[in-house]
């Protein structure tokens, strides 16, 4: 069983996911990982049959409420999210020679590869993704609401509208964010 007990039963529902960064490092910090995070979504919607609902990065972990058509598996989904997305903001992190932080995010990246043996060398997400399925109307309306409060209680933006990485703009404000989203 997954760590934590946590599990995707109905590979094909709504579920809300959340997956953090090892040691809750604030490295999502910066536009170009951000970037990265952004369009591997829009990759999966294209080629991986993902449907974003919603979704919101924060410095050091991801909320998304999210389904799959029904040729995929929504684990496989993350799984391959999280080991793609894991390389690029890694690879990022090594070439920027403007990243203060560089050299012991990757010290904390490359420990935390150590001590799993799923990875070969860095370890970049928790491994748990703490899935929960959706089934109600009040648990879709509790997450939805716990998303995009999220931006606002770390007191990035005053209203959850104006938080550009997050469908925040397009539920709050009726505008086009970054992600194209499927309204449920």
């Amino acid at each position: 069983m997954p760590e934590g007990g946590y599990k995707i039963s109905d590979q094909n529902a709504v579920h809300f996911i959340t997956f953090s960064v090892v040691q809750w490092v604030d490295v999502i910090t910066r536009k170009e990982y951000c970037d990265i995070v952004v369009e591997s979504l829009k990759f999966c919607i294209k080629n991986k049959g993902l449907k974003v609902h919603a979704w919101c990065i924060m410095s050091n972990h991801l909320h998304l409420i999210i389904s799959c058509i029904e040729e995929h598996r929504l684990s496989d989904l993350l799984r391959d999210f999280k080991k793609f997305t894991s390389a690029q903001i890694i690879s990022a992190i090594e070439d920027n020679v403007h990243e203060s932080r560089g050299n012991w995010m990757l010290w904390i990246f490359k420990k935390a590869g150590e001590t799993n043996k799923r990875n070969e060398n860095y370890q970049f997400w928790q491994q748990d993704n703490h899935p929960i399925e959706c089934s109600s109307k009040e648990i879709l309306d509790s997450r939805m609401n716990y998303l995009h409060e999220n931006p606002v209680k770390a007191g990035l933006v005053r209203s959850e509208g104006d938080y550009v990485y997050s469908s925040g703009v397009d539920y709050y404000n009726n505008g086009k964010g970054l992600v194209e989203i499927e309204f449920i």
